[in-house]
């Protein structure tokens, strides 16, 4: 496989570098610190429909491939935005999927285009406080009347919930104890937040503060039965459509979270002279940096491989899993040196880094954690027993 950047993802680079110049790195450590929403640089990102990359044209996205919008979501966090400005777009990629390969064109039409066009913002409320990684077990109620779908529960984590239109939901139709499976009886919509029914509270949290993390809580929300998407129980099954794609971009940002912190580091070892000599010029300080250089590179190949075979159609969990593995422990571990090589003043807000350290942690997070996809390359790559 050939990964070096296609002639349109060189010039998409270039242009998403052209917006992203007009925003240092002091535009988002203002943004972090006054935890406000870095609008200016969203609406530059609608105005040049970078919201829905891999949307299909018909509905307002720009139809590329998960490779094009790794490369997209790369330039910006390079740029010194870091996640928070990745995290602008970031849902849009790949959250709508089950709209796109399961909502009627209708629906397709009506919730697609306010999304791409930035008249409408949307958040996703899949997690809950009490369920962790077992998405079967969600709490989250929605009982029909006769006329809508009753939503009563709770959500934790869906982003910037408090301005939101909708949010695409995950809810239980069907009592486990009722259902088959644990998988079925799940049913996914994309509701309406109604205030009358909603309320949210805003999640303190150590990195990404821009960006309001919710707890989003459902007291009777009426949902029309045409904003169900797809059938009634199938919902965790639609869920899946974006479980490969979800972890290729949080991958591309985890890396290039490294890449950043790494190149900031590189330059301070320069200039930074102690005892005479550019600190630069000690191994301590060289071979971590140069250790990090080499395992980021070797994460690049995975995630652009993973993103290849999901272009192509072809199966790509192991190597999604994998690149988000390698992502998420060699971005952070970058990043942790890149704090360190500027010693005290790695931990000072001006220098930049300590706020990558703090966002390094989320691709080591979220959406899986790094044990769970050992587990699942123990389980589906190596063929060795299932251990939970």
């Amino acid at each position: 496989m050939d990964f070096s950047p296609t002639e349109n993802q060189v010039a998409i680079r270039q242009a998403v570098e052209a917006i992203c110049a007009k925003y240092p790195p002091e535009y988002w450590l203002k943004c972090d610190s006054e935890e406000r929403f870095p609008e200016e640089f969203y609406a530059d990102m609608v105005a040049g429909g970078y919201v829905g990359l891999t949307l299909p044209e018909e509905c307002g996205g720009a139809g590329l491939g998960i490779a094009d919008a790794a490369v997209v979501m790369q330039a910006i966090v390079e740029s010194g935005a870091g996640l928070t400005g990745a995290a602008t777009i970031h849902s849009y990629v790949f959250a709508p999927n089950p709209i796109v390969m399961h909502g009627t064109p209708e629906q397709k039409q009506r919730m697609l285009g306010p999304l791409t066009r930035g008249e409408e913002r949307a958040c996703f409320g899949i997690s809950e406080p009490n369920t962790g990684l077992d998405t079967t077990r969600v709490s989250m109620r929605a009982t029909w009347d006769g006329t809508n779908y009753i939503a009563t529960g709770t959500k934790v984590w869906p982003t910037m919930a408090s301005t939101a239109a909708r949010i695409m939901l995950l809810a239980r139709t069907t009592p486990i104890d009722q259902c088959k499976r644990p998988v079925d009886g799940l049913t996914l919509f994309y509701a309406p937040l109604d205030r009358r029914y909603v309320e949210t509270s805003k999640i303190a949290k150590l990195g990404r503060n821009a960006m309001e993390s919710c707890t989003v809580f459902f007291d009777g929300l009426p949902i029309a039965p045409e904003d169900r998407i797809g059938e009634e129980g199938k919902g965790f099954y639609y869920l899946l459509d974006g479980l490969n794609p979800e972890r290729i971009l949080v991958a591309s940002e985890g890396i290039s979270l490294g890449k950043v912190a790494l190149e900031r580091a590189t330059e301070y070892a320069r200039e930074r002279v102690v005892f005479g000599r550019p600190i630069g010029q000690n191994q301590a300080v060289q071979h971590p940096l140069a250790d990090s250089w080499i395992k980021l590179e070797a994460a690049q190949m995975m995630m652009m491989k993973a993103a290849t075979l999901y272009d192509a159609g072809k199966p790509c969990g192991a190597e999604a899993n994998a690149a988000k593995y390698l992502a998420g422990e060699f971005g952070f571990e970058a990043c942790t040196r890149a704090v360190m090589a500027h010693g005290g003043f790695g931990y000072a807000r001006e220098y930049h880094v300590e706020r990558f350290l703090r966002e390094a942690l989320i691709p080591r997070i979220a959406p899986i954690s790094p044990e769970l996809i050992l587990c699942y390359i123990s389980e589906r790559v190596l063929g060795l027993p299932k251990s939970y």
